[in-house]
């Protein structure tokens, strides 16, 4: 199982931007889907950003046009870079891998122990 280690959270002010990393123990090309999630205090975990092996890439709406999903192969490393936070962006950010069963292996599904970002007003 891969394991997902997140970090670049921290307290910034409206406005300002913000670059966060996940580093994964193997392969970042084996997932066949990567991405980041958000949770709130007491809300659901939303969608922030996925991408596919084959590169499609799909950002939940609160976000489109502020934040970009990238990664870096030859590190391992899934990255999220945030512009123009607003307050309602405060949460917990999960870093997620995902793999479906093959005829040889067992799907699974990984998180990230998640890094916390708070946007001052």
């Amino acid at each position: 199982q891969v394991q997902l280690v997140e970090s670049g959270g921290g307290l910034v002010q409206a406005g300002g931007s913000l670059r966060l990393s996940c580093v994964a123990s193997g392969s970042i090309s084996n997932f066949n889907v990567k991405g980041w999630y958000r949770q709130a205090p007491g809300k659901q975990r939303e969608l922030v950003a996925t991408v596919t092996s084959g590169g499609t890439i799909n950002y939940g709406d609160s976000v489109k046009g502020r934040f970009t999903i990238s990664g870096d192969n030859a590190k391992n490393t899934l990255y999220l870079q945030m512009s123009s936070l607003k307050p309602e962006d405060t949460a917990v950010y999960y870093c997620n891998a995902f793999r479906p069963a093959t005829l040889y292996s067992r799907a699974y599904n990984s998180w990230g122990q998640g890094t916390q970002v708070t946007v001052s007003s």
